[in-house]
């Protein structure tokens, strides 16, 4: 791709965008400018309003103020992939194949016409399109990706309905791949992808000559594709150290600017504060401490007089004086930085225990996961890895007991166990997230101590919480039940990343048996415990 063609690209603007849902504020005065090759990453805590951002920044709905100026051949992939009714896997990509064979169409009509000069321009028009969507290698392209996203063994026949959640997000994926629009927004786009299907997106985007805009807890993802972030959390230093909401780098960088950001906020906070008392106690004090009680001396009343008066007229500039600082402090004041989340050491069992929890031998779910020998002994702490389909959330399931082996044992010793799925649901999603807390059999007092939901969206409908903010009620229904065995699957997930490394490192602390099943290349890296490899020999 010529750089003359992707300097001619216009960037995506958004200015002072603001977007509310009854009396609920999610955004207000937001601005984001994403250039062309130079990948966006939305960052922010779950609730923060970066899937609304993203919703408002790909039209899906309209935002109640501001301006945003977009290209139209824009590509938007949800959480959720939506696709027509009843379209089969083999319609779907058709579909995203169907405008790159009609501009190759084009081109050959067009080019039996440049004598005209009309066909001449539609041409170069339509030449430059072709070249930056890549029309020539589009079907290699759509079986590229339908090989390297885990959907190459899949019947083209078969209908998106009756695929897994996980498999039509990797063919929606799949889908936008092949279509290579010139603008793609991307929330949590590595949900449901293993290693290999990771890489091929980080290939797509990085070699992207469009825009991209990404939200994503995936933080080996971000380090890799992501040239600027915008942070969307309230910081009254930014994380520019101006106020600013964008860092130019990587997520590894961003988080060390945060983090200084957040420790000089802290210490303006309390240095203003000093300044606050100091000058309260000397507007009671010393600046009333001229010549104090100092008697007249003999036959010198009148110039002690005459004193006093300039002694009354010192301590009321004095007063005055700190008064005025005093209300220039109260006016700039340094906002007190929020309460930080603190998750650590609370995944614990309410009692110790000892002995073999989890004893597996020559477990068979048939077509879903198989596992010679698993021995777990209490305290231990064990990490499931593999790629999709190797079974790790059925193994999870197996030793919860919410799914029966084919063959083999599966024998779990926990007093309680305590079991996060990789997909979270209420059955009564009108309820508050206190009435369903409180449902599970715990109080509301625990839920608002736990601190994993911020108290404004504790008497909301959990319905119109966001997906994090949803698993954050789960995670906090299963930590209350303090669980002997913890069986996690995709913990870090949907979750902010402040909270997933929170969680982290609550599991290194953790007395309770800890099983994980996770792609995260992050926590993988940092995993100090054995791990079981599933899917491989």
């Amino acid at each position: 791709m010529s750089i003359t063609l992707i300097s001619s690209l216009a960037p995506l603007v958004a200015r002072d965008i603001a977007k509310s849902y009854g009396d609920h504020v999610v955004l207000d005065g937001v601005d984001l400018v994403a250039n062309p090759a130079r990948p966006l990453g939305l960052l922010g805590e779950n609730g923060a309003g970066k899937s609304t951002l993203l919703r408002l920044l790909a039209g899906v709905e309209a935002a109640d103020g501001g301006t945003i100026t977009r290209p139209t051949d824009l590509g938007y992939l949800g959480q959720e992939a939506d696709f027509p009714a009843g379209a089969t896997i083999d319609e779907v990509l058709a579909e995203s194949l169907a405008p790159l064979h009609d501009a190759v169409g084009r081109l050959e009509v067009l080019a039996k016409r440049l004598e005209d000069p009309a066909a001449a321009d539609a041409y170069a028009s339509a030449l430059a399109w072709a070249e930056l969507h890549g029309a020539w290698d589009a079907d290699r392209r759509a079986e590229q990706a339908a090989m390297r996203l885990g959907l190459g063994d899949l019947d083209r026949a078969r209908p998106v309905a009756a695929m897994s959640g996980g498999q039509r997000s990797r063919l929606a994926l799949a889908a936008l791949v092949t279509r290579r629009p010139q603008c793609v927004l991307l929330d949590e786009p590595t949900n449901h992808l293993d290693d290999q299907a990771v890489t091929f997106l980080e290939e797509f985007l990085t070699g992207l000559p469009g825009i991209v805009v990404v939200a994503s807890h995936d933080r080996s993802f971000l380090d890799g594709v992501c040239a600027a972030v915008v942070d969307l959390d309230p910081a009254h230093l930014g994380v520019d150290g101006s106020g600013g909401n964008r860092f130019t780098g990587g997520y590894t960088a961003y988080l060390e600017a945060k983090r200084d950001s957040r420790r000089r906020w802290e210490r303006a906070f309390s240095d203003q504060q000093d300044e606050v008392d100091r000058l309260r106690t000397a507007a009671r004090t010393t600046a009333r401490q001229v010549a104090h009680n100092r008697p007249p001396r003999d036959n010198d009343k009148f110039i002690y007089h005459a004193k006093g008066a300039n002694v009354a007229r010192t301590v009321s500039r004095r007063v005055k004086d700190t008064e005025r600082r005093l209300e220039t402090l109260e006016r700039d004041r340094v906002p007190k930085p929020p309460k930080q989340i603190s998750f650590r050491g609370v995944l614990a069992p309410s009692r110790s225990t000892s002995g073999t929890i989890v004893s597996v031998c020559d477990l068979d779910v048939a077509g879903r996961v198989a596992v010679p020998r698993l021995d777990l002994a209490a305290g231990e702490r064990l990490l499931v890895v593999g790629p999709n389909g190797s079974g790790k959330s059925t193994l999870l399931k197996v030793l919860a007991g919410e799914v029966l082996p084919s063959a083999g044992t599966a024998s779990v010793g926990a007093r309680r166990v305590g079991h996060l799925p990789q997909d979270v649901t209420f059955t009564r999603p009108e309820r508050t997230p206190y009435e369903i807390f409180d449902a599970a059999g715990q109080g509301p007092v625990g839920l608002r101590e736990l601190g994993l939901l911020h108290p404004r969206d504790l008497s909301r409908p959990v319905d119109v919480l966001s997906v994090g903010q949803q698993r954050r009620l789960a995670l906090a229904i299963l930590v209350a039940r303090q669980p002997d065995l913890l069986l996690l699957d995709e913990p870090t997930n949907h979750i902010s990343l402040a909270l997933a490394e929170e969680l982290e490192e609550s599991l290194r602390q953790s007395k309770a048996t800890v099983v994980v099943a996770s792609h995260d290349r992050w926590l993988r890296r940092r995993w100090d415990g054995p791990t079981l490899t599933l899917g491989v020999g």
